[in-house]
């Protein structure tokens, strides 16, 4: 059973878009930050599913550069949540303001 590629498409825009409005329209630091990592998953679900529609590795190849990236990306966004709660106890975004101070 091979699973058509406007279905992966699709499922690839609704993640898309669920990460987009909660970057949008969250005020948590976390919460955005996990809406970051939910698009650069859906990314890699679109690359996953023209890869096999085309027969080509390239999407793979791709898609291991994105983890790359999203690991890179976890270790470096995770230390400066730490950093902001560990200054202003909170990860609250309307409520960092480091650049006044």
């Amino acid at each position: 059973m091979v699973v058509p590629l406007e279905h992966v498409i699709a499922l690839s825009l609704a993640l898309f878009s669920i990460g987009v409005l909660g970057v949008l329209f969250r005020r948590n630091a976390i919460t955005i930050f996990m809406s970051i990592e939910l698009m650069l998953n859906a990314v890699n679900l679109a690359l996953v599913g023209f890869s096999r529609y085309y027969n080509s590795v390239d999407g793979q190849v791709f898609v291991f550069l994105v983890m790359t990236l999203a690991a890179a990306e976890v270790a470096v966004g995770l230390a400066i949540i730490i950093a902001v709660y560990r200054n202003r106890q909170t990860v609250n975004i309307d409520e960092i303001n480091l650049m006044k101070n």
